[in-house]
This record gives structure tokens, C-alpha cells and sequence, in this order.
């Protein structure tokens, strides 16, 4: 099961991005908890708390014990961190109301482990295609991550979502078919074939060669010209 926390937040008055920045620049990390009807409730708490509490996790996919305005605690799923695009520090976080008797829908993390020995031994390049899977389970049943063992992958081969061992309890909601990982054959640039260039190069000469040997011809015509009509100017 994913590891449960509690959070102690408060009800958020101030909106609009211009507050939002001047809550974080105070410490103040703000969110929004989501009742099991779907009506979202603005919240704010503290936000080095909150990035320590993630720290102690193995990824962003938790259960967590939420306490707002001193209010009874309520069970809850962190749905979606926000991050700065450049930063990486955290903008946002999003929560939504479990029953623990219910089955839910969320997306655990798929975590490579292994040295791949088409990587290792081969030269090939490993691609992780695909870095989370839905799943259906009841909260108590929910974990942070699903580690998938690539050691074994060798050049042209993949994983795929088939593939993974997950608790029955769990139930993948992520095509079959799709693809988590795959070894693709190292690239190798071609050398060029000899000769190649030469051949335009002769070409582009020749063909210069025959311009040039065609414009003398009409200068030489063109002095013959000049010549005959001066001896029939003498005449």
C-alpha cells in the first residue's frame, strides 16, 4: 500500500496568479481538494512541509490524511503536482476525497531497474517509452510504483505492458500493447562511397571545359568576322 501522510492546511481566500506568486515567495504552497462529487475547494499549506513529506516517498502517487481549518481528518489521494517548468520547485498540488471501501481510478509510476545487456553489451540504446499505467484498486491497495526489470532486454527487444507482474489486486486499465521499453540497435553513420564526389566534380569540369571551349570558338569567329569586313572595306 502507498504510504500515508498527514497534511495540515487551511482554506484559501486569495486567487488569481499575482496572489499565488506572493503565496509561494511566503512559503505557502497552494491547492485545491476535491470532494468525492467532484466540487473543488481551494486550500493552502506549508510548502517546505510539503516537499520534505515527498522526500520520504518513492514517487508523487500517495495516500494522504488531510486536516483543513482544524477540521475532522479526510482521507485523500494527491492527484497532480504542478512543477516549474525551468526550476523544477513545486507551483500547485491537487487532491481528491477517497472512500477506503471504494474502488478508485489512478496511474502508478513504472520504474526501470536493471542494467539492460543489449545496452551493456551490445551498444544499443535504451528508450523508456512509457512512464506510467492506469489502474483500478481500492486505496488500501494502491502502491507507488511498479519496478520492471530490464536486465534482460537485449538489442530488438521491448517490454510492454502485457508484460508486467502486478498484484491481481490491481487491475490495468493501460492497454496490453503498449509499449514501456524498448533496445533499439546503436546508429552507425555510413561512410561515403568513393568516387562519389569525384564524378561531379569531373562533370562540373568537363562541362566548364566545353563552355570555355565554345565561348573561344565564337570570340575567334567573331575576329574573322571583324577581319573579312575590313578587306572589303579596302576593296
Amino acid at each position: 500500500m502507498a504510504e500515508e501522510s498527514k497534511l495540515i492546511a487551511t482554506t484559501r481566500e486569495l486567487t488569481g496568479s499575482a496572489s499565488m506568486r506572493r503565496l509561494r515567495r511566503a512559503g505557502v504552497l497552494p491547492g485545491v481538494v476535491y470532494d468525492e462529487k467532484g466540487k473543488a475547494r481551494s486550500i493552502q499549506l506549508d510548502g517546505h512541509g510539503f516537499g520534505m513529506m515527498l522526500r520520504r516517498h518513492a514517487s508523487e502517487n500517495m495516500i494522504v490524511d488531510l486536516v483543513v481549518d482544524d477540521g475532522k481528518a479526510k482521507k485523500v489521494l494527491l492527484k497532480e503536482i504542478q512543477h516549474d517548468s525551468v526550476s523544477g520547485n513545486i507551483l500547485h498540488a491537487d487532491f481528491m476525497e477517497i472512500s477506503m471501501t471504494k474502488k478508485m481510478r489512478t496511474r502508478i509510476h513504472i520504474s526501470l531497474k536493471g542494467d539492460s545487456v543489449g545496452v551493456e553489451m551490445e551498444g544499443g540504446i535504451l528508450e523508456h517509452l512509457l512512464r506510467d499505467v492506469e489502474v483500478e484498486c481500492l486505496p488500501v491497495d494502491l502502491i507507488e510504483e511498479i519496478e520492471v526489470d530490464i536486465s534482460a532486454l537485449k538489442v530488438g527487444d521491448s517490454l510492454q505492458v502485457a508484460d508486467l507482474v502486478v498484484d491481481p489486486k490491481l487491475v490495468l486499465l493501460t492497454a496490453g500493447d503498449v509499449a514501456i521499453a524498448s533496445v533499439s540497435a546503436p546508429r552507425v553513420e555510413e561512410d561515403p562511397v568513393p568516387g562519389e564526389g569525384e564524378e561531379g566534380s569531373e562533370g562540373e569540369e568537363g562541362e566548364a571545359a566545353e563552355g570555355e571551349e565554345g565561348k573561344a570558338d565564337g570570340d575567334d569567329k567573331k575576329a574573322d568576322g571583324k577581319k573579312e569586313d575590313g578587306n572589303s572595306a579596302k576593296k
